[in-house]
This record gives structure tokens, C-alpha cells and sequence, in this order.
């Protein structure tokens, strides 16, 4: 059964002093253990947010089930939740209007990042691709304002839900299984830099895709000559964009199908692209030992540190991949080193790339230090939406 979030009184969440000072910094999450009484308050409410002497703190929406309590929407009293949303979907789309360009492949809504925690929609030509992640967002009347509002502003042949049942299982909502929430098409091709790929609104990682890369992919294809390697090249998002440019190009991806994928779309561009069906670790361990060479080398891992108890083995594994690469690189090459890990700092992740320069005996020019797309904006104050490192090198012996 569907809830509607209370258009009537709101109900007043207190938090503790910590809890206080994090929302003050900049924040916009309260930790479960900061929230000091919140009793009788219905799974997803809409909640007016004080600290422990009765100070108001803003509007949020409220958890009965994450370890994230709180998600703040608004410094002020929010009397009309459904309208704010509305007004927020109209605005997140007014903002990719003016900062995309050269693709009609974009997220749309970035959760905390447009103001709308738990809500993440991405735009696929005609078709939207629907996430969601929190029990307020899942409410019968919040689901509907939503859909009213993106298909007065988007006009979608096709709307899905891409359903994480490990996100709704730790949120305590119902099964829900992926599928088509409106229209009938659930398949386009789009274009992202002038090339084009195929897409699947119910297959695939994520959304479908990696939209996150899409700037970067635009910005590698600058530095692309020559042979060029793309391992973990998923759908062949580098790969695509490097082929116009390189005398050769070789994907490397552990999944079939999404190498299948990778192969339409290069017969979708009019490409000729070797693609290879092989764990990262050991091909490059078996190239590097057979003396491989290539002038640009691509490395878009999965995250290796879902968490910070992986961080250790995260580190040892992009050392690993960054190393290997390196000693394949002809010199002069170009080294695209990615990580999606939030749990890998940018800091972090230079130092293990710089640590892997050493022990290959390499000298690295850094040429760009990139993060996600624009569409993926970040929150100076909260460093949980900024994820994606994407560095560009120039390697030399």
C-alpha cells in the first residue's frame, strides 16, 4: 500500500549537538545515532528538524530504517512538500538544459545533489530512467508528483524504475521488481559526443550506463593516437570514443553481455574494435609479461571499496591495475586512470598512482585531474557526491 506523506501538522525530529553542528557545517544528513527522539513518526515523513534546546534547524525527511535519519531539504519550514518537489524537478531540469551539451544522454536528477535526496532520474534520448532510494521518495503521492512533473517538462516515450533490491531491503520498503512505469519503449539509441550507443532501459549496470564518464570520455579521445587498450570497458564507452583517433582498439570487459553490447555499438558507429571477454588483473598481468605495448591505456575499474573496511584492498588493487599499465605504456603514452570509489580520495588516489610511477621506474606528467560530469554536480559540503576520479598522463621513461 502506498503512503502519502501528511499535508497537516509536521512532526518535530530533535538532534543532538553533533547532529546540530553537522547540519550548521554544511551538511545535509543526520546520523541515526545523532537523532535524540523522534517517537511515533511514520516511515518517509516530512519532519521539522530542532536541535536538543528546541532551536529549529530546517525541514528534512525522515527514515525509520537507514542509518542516514535524517536527509535535510530546506534551512526553513517546508509547508507544502509536494510543490517544493515539483519546483526542484522543474529546476534540476532547467540546469541541465543550460550545462549539457552534445548529448541527449544526461542525469536529469542527482539526488542530495538537486536538492531531492533519495531520487535519482536519468535521461536517455526519449526514454527516463528512474531510481529510487528512500522511503519519502517512494510514497504513492511523491512517485506520482514526480512522474506528472517530468513528462510536462520531458515529454518521455518511455518512463522505468530501476529497482537496487539491496537499497529497498535496507530502507524496510516492499519488493518491487524493475520495469516500465509509463509508456511502452524501453530501448533508443543515444548520442554522447557525436557517438552513438544503444540502450536497454532494463539491462546493463546502474541506470544502463555510465553517464558520469561522459565529459571524460570526450576529453580522452584529445589524447587518443596510436594502439589503445580500454580494460573495463563495459559497454565500450573510452573504447567508442578512442576509435576515430587510434590505429587500434582492444576492450577489455569480464562481461559477455556487456561486450556484446560494446560490439553492436561499434557496428552502430562503424567501428572495428577488438573486444576480449577476460578478467583485468590477469590479462594485464599476462600482456605486461608478454611484453604488450600500446601509446594510450584506459583503466575504468568497477569500485573497489564499497566501504572503508575495503579501503586497503581497494588501494593494493588500483596499484596493482596502475603498475601493470604503466609498464605497457610506449613512451610518450597516455595513461586514463579512473577510480568511482567515494572511500578513495582524490588525494588517495594519486598517491597510489604515484606510488605505482615509482616501482615501474616511470616519470608522469599530470595533464588533467577530472571528476564526473557536470550533470553530476557536487556539493562543496557534502563530499559524499563527489565519487569520480578520472586523471590524464603523459608517461616517459
Amino acid at each position: 500500500m502506498s503512503r502519502k506523506l501528511s499535508s497537516t501538522t509536521t512532526p518535530t525530529i530533535k538532534i543532538s549537538r553533533r547532529g546540530a553542528e553537522r547540519l550548521k557545517s554544511g551538511h545535509v544528513w543526520v546520523y541515526r545515532s545523532d537523532v535524540v527522539s523522534a517517537d511515533g513518526i511514520a516511515p518517509g515523513s516530512l519532519v521539522d528538524v530542532v536541535d536538543e534546546r528546541g532551536k529549529p534547524m530546517g525541514s528534512a525527511l525522515y527514515s525509520t530504517a537507514s542509518q542516514i535519519a535524517v536527509r535535510m531539504i530546506s534551512r526553513d519550514s517546508v509547508p507544502d512538500f509536494l510543490l517544493l518537489l515539483r519546483e526542484r524537478v522543474a529546476n534540476a531540469i532547467a540546469y541541465r538544459e543550460r550545462i549539457v551539451q552534445n548529448s541527449n544522454a544526461y542525469r536529469v536528477i542527482f539526488s542530495e545533489a538537486d536538492f531531492l535526496p533519495g531520487l535519482i532520474v536519468d535521461r536517455y534520448n526519449d526514454l527516463l530512467s528512474l531510481q529510487i532510494l528512500t522511503q519519502a521518495m517512494d510514497s504513492g503521492s511523491v512517485r506520482d508528483s514526480v512522474l506528472r512533473t517530468l513528462t510536462e517538462k520531458l515529454d518521455p516515450a518511455g518512463i522505468v524504475e530501476r529497482v537496487d533490491a539491496r537499497v529497498r531491503d535496507l530502507e524496510q520498503l516492499p519488493p518491487r521488481e524493475s520495469g516500465l512505469v509509463q509508456g511502452e519503449k524501453n530501448s533508443t539509441v543515444v548520442t554522447m559526443n557525436g557517438v552513438k550507443f544503444h540502450y536497454a532501459a532494463l539491462a546493463g549496470q546502474k541506470t544502463g550506463a555510465f553517464l558520469d564518464q561522459r565529459e571524460n570520455y570526450a576529453a580522452a579521445a584529445q589524447y587518443a593516437r596510436g594502439e589503445a587498450l580500454d580494460v573495463c570497458c563495459y559497454q565500450g564507452g573510452f573504447a567508442l570514443h578512442l576509435a576515430s583517433h587510434c590505429s587500434s582498439v582492444t576492450g577489455v570487459d569480464s562481461s559477455l553481455a556487456a561486450l556484446e553490447t560494446a560490439d553492436k555499438n561499434a557496428a552502430l558507429n562503424g567501428r572495428e574494435i577488438e573486444w576480449i571477454e577476460a578478467n583485468a588483473f590477469d590479462l594485464l598481468r599476462d600482456y605486461s609479461a608478454a611484453g604488450k605495448q600500446y601509446d594510450i591505456i584506459v583503466l575504468d575499474p568497477p569500485a573497489f571499496a564499497k566501504s572503508k573496511k575495503n579501503l586497503d584492498t581497494a588501494v593494493r588493487g588500483y596499484k596493482e591495475l596502475n603498475l601493470r599499465a604503466l609498464k605497457m605504456l610506449r613512451p610518450g603514452g597516455t595513461l586514463i586512470t579512473c577510480s568511482c570509489s567515494f572511500h578513495v580520495s582524490t588525494a588517495d588516489f594519486l598517491e597510489v598512482v604515484a606510488d605505482a610511477t615509482r616501482d615501474a621506474h616511470r616519470t608522469v606528467r599530470l595533464l588533467e585531474n577530472r571528476g564526473q560530469a557536470k550533470d553530476h554536480p557536487i556539493l562543496l559540503h557534502v563530499p559524499e557526491t563527489a565519487y569520480l576520479k578520472c586523471m590524464i598522463m603523459s608517461v616517459s621513461y
